[in-house]
């Protein structure tokens, strides 16, 4: 094979996304040199104004953050807020917040399956193309995330940035009636998600191997969405995991600033790590349903899975888990006696932490003795993801160099392929990436 020298790819202005970023890739005589994904994150000042605001405001506030994940914002905001006030949520209100965030994970997890990832596998620049080869998969897909929608809309409100959730519950709880058509609605969604992971689990994935540890919340006897202890499994020989208090993240998670961003990028332990669906399913798959574990055995998922290609499967499986949890909550519903506890306001500081679709997201409070917030702390799964994104980044192309692929063209769309593997608010920018080439004669 012949090389041709040194050369620069880099993707300018990434949109849309957590702030901007681009990406940027140098290949020296056929070895990748750096893989760098610049996140040019301009400063959104969500910890600072928090400071100075009351220990009920943080749930509205930071679910600002976010438009494809508000609930996941609010409900570590609650947990945080409410650890510090030595409250605990519990039964009903519990259970209707679990309810809440499933339909999150079905409108956020759907769309990035369809809308972002799948025309990816089948040869598609968009989903508007996808649609024309394939219409009745999109409009499976629309018809699971407005499902998803439509239950974010009987508890939260409205479904974008939700305003019936609360500190120490809701404003408003739903009666079982109110549930009974959304019920309905589920069962037929079942079907749809069973049909889902069906579908993906035929695409043709190019091999592939993350080699960074992974991070998930866990919680006894099911799989973890709305709470949970953090927990570790390493990469390599080791299939021991361990755990960490959730107030803890803080010293095992550590951001850091590095050179070619303006987004911080965390470090777990030291070591590079991964969050999110590929994390979740290998920490706590064997939780899964009875029903929900045969479909992922059917779709070639049994263990760990660490080909972040194949994550496109996970998802879905955990949509069909969502939809499946969801009805699960709905019958056995009992209407709590009111719609939030009491939270008083006292000094301390709170921890919370919740699996949003993208992985583990950590909110920390101060408060003083008036409930007056003092400092906060945020951690996404976004800047957990960076530093396993640009390992990928440059695995993948170094294996595709070796295999012979050495146009420009070919490995930007594999390294957009990458990035959308691991992140919605990266991968919803990447389809309008402009490529320039510098080559060093």
């Amino acid at each position: 094979m012949t090389h041709r020298g040194s050369r620069v790819l880099r993707v300018e202005a990434l949109s849309r996304v957590e702030g901007e970023g681009a990406l940027y890739l140098r290949i020296d005589d056929g070895t990748v040199g750096a893989a760098q994904l610049r996140i040019y994150e301009p400063p959104r000042f969500f910890e600072a104004f928090l400071r100075g605001r009351r220990h009920t405001e943080p749930p509205d506030i930071t679910s600002r953050i976010c438009g494809i994940c508000p609930i996941a914002y609010q409900m570590s905001a609650c947990r945080a807020v409410e650890d510090a006030c030595g409250v605990t949520v519990d039964g009903p209100l519990a259970a209707l917040r679990r309810l809440l965030y499933c339909g999150e994970w079905i409108e956020s997890q759907t769309l990035h399956i369809h809308l972002l990832h799948a025309p990816d596998f089948l040869g598609c620049d968009s989903v508007v193309d996808l649609a024309r080869t394939h219409r009745t998969e999109v409009e499976r897909g629309l018809r699971l995330k407005q499902t998803g929608n439509a239950v974010m809309e009987l508890l939260g409100g409205r479904a974008v940035h939700p305003v019936n959730v609360r500190v120490g519950g809701f404003h408003r709880t739903p009666t079982r009636a109110e549930l009974r058509p959304l019920a309905e609605r589920l069962r037929r969604a079942r079907d749809d998600a069973r049909e889902v992971v069906r579908w993906v689990s035929g695409f043709d994935f190019p091999d592939a191997e993350c080699d960074a540890d992974f991070l998930a919340l866990a919680e006894p006897g099911t799989y973890a969405i709305d709470g949970g202890t953090p927990t570790v499994l390493p990469y390599g020989d080791s299939r021991e995991q361990r755990t960490f208090p959730v107030r803890d993240f803080g010293t095992h998670v550590v951001e850091e600033q590095v050179p070619h961003s303006t987004a911080l990028q965390a470090l777990l332990d030291g070591r590079r790590h991964l969050t999110g669906s590929l994390a979740r399913f290998a920490v706590s798959g064997h939780l899964l349903p009875a029903s929900v574990r045969e479909a992922a055995r059917s779709a070639g998922l049994d263990g760990v899975c660490r080909n972040p290609f194949r994550s496109i499967v996970v998802r879905a499986v955990e949509v069909l888990f969502a939809v499946d949890e969801a009805l699960r909550l709905i019958d056995s519903y009992e209407p709590p006696p009111r719609p939030a506890v009491a939270v008083a306001a006292r000094a301390g500081t709170g921890h919370g932490a919740t699996e949003a679709p993208r992985g583990t997201l950590y909110h920390r409070y101060v408060l003083d003795a008036d409930g007056i917030v003092t400092d906060a702390r945020l951690v996404p799964p976004t800047s957990q993801n960076q530093g396993a994104i640009e390992a990928d980044l440059r695995r993948i192309v170094q294996d595709a160099l070796a295999r012979g692929a050495d146009d420009d063209a070919e490995l930007t769309r594999l390294c957009e392929r990458a990035i959308r593997n691991h992140d919605p608010c990266i991968s919803c920018s990447a389809h309008f990436l402009d490529l320039t080439v510098e080559r060093a004669r």
